[in-house]
């Protein structure tokens, strides 16, 4: 893809999450549809020919883990301030708090301070390296949402003895 495709890409990807991630959504639990995007991002950003700058490989290919680790770390944040929840008819839910706004803000904060860094060191920095982040970022947060989800008591509608 080129990388004009790439940046609009990361960007619908990034509005369409995060307007999805501020409404109640019923929680389906689908490790299938869980997989489909991140998966997605992983293949195309493994795809991408800059994903390490070649004239810096061994800074670049750190930059790459370090950018990883932290959308992993994330990752787990943005998924413990979902809120999780089970209606009275037993469905569970899921939703956004203000809590998880301010993950996102400090998420792109660290993402630019990682490519300032990257710039002052002169390492070419690519959308691959963001897609790939972005992949495990949402993996890693989907993971915590259906872990948290399965943890939910079943609500059993049990008639009130009187």
């Amino acid at each position: 893809m080129s990388s004009a495709a790439n940046v609009v890409l990361i960007i619908a990807v990034v509005g369409y999450v995060v307007a999805r991630q501020f409404k109640a959504r019923q929680f389906s639990g689908n490790a299938r549809r869980m997989l489909i995007l991140p998966a997605v991002l992983a293949f195309l950003a493994l795809d991408n020919h800059d994903l390490l700058d070649r004239h810096h490989q061994t800074t670049s290919a750190a930059l790459l883990v370090i950018g990883v680790v932290v959308e992993v770390g994330m990752g787990c944040v943005w998924g413990f301030t979902t809120r999780v929840w089970r209606d009275e008819n037993g469905t569970i839910w899921a939703k956004g708090t203000k809590a998880t706004a301010f993950a996102w803000l400090g998420m792109v904060l660290i993402r630019v301070g990682l490519i300032a860094l990257g710039s002052a060191l002169g390492v070419a920095s690519g959308e691959g390296a963001i897609m790939l982040s972005l992949a495990a970022l949402l993996l890693v947060r989907s993971a915590v949402v259906t872990w948290r989800a399965r943890e939910i008591a079943p609500a059993y509608r049990v008639p009130v003895a009187g």
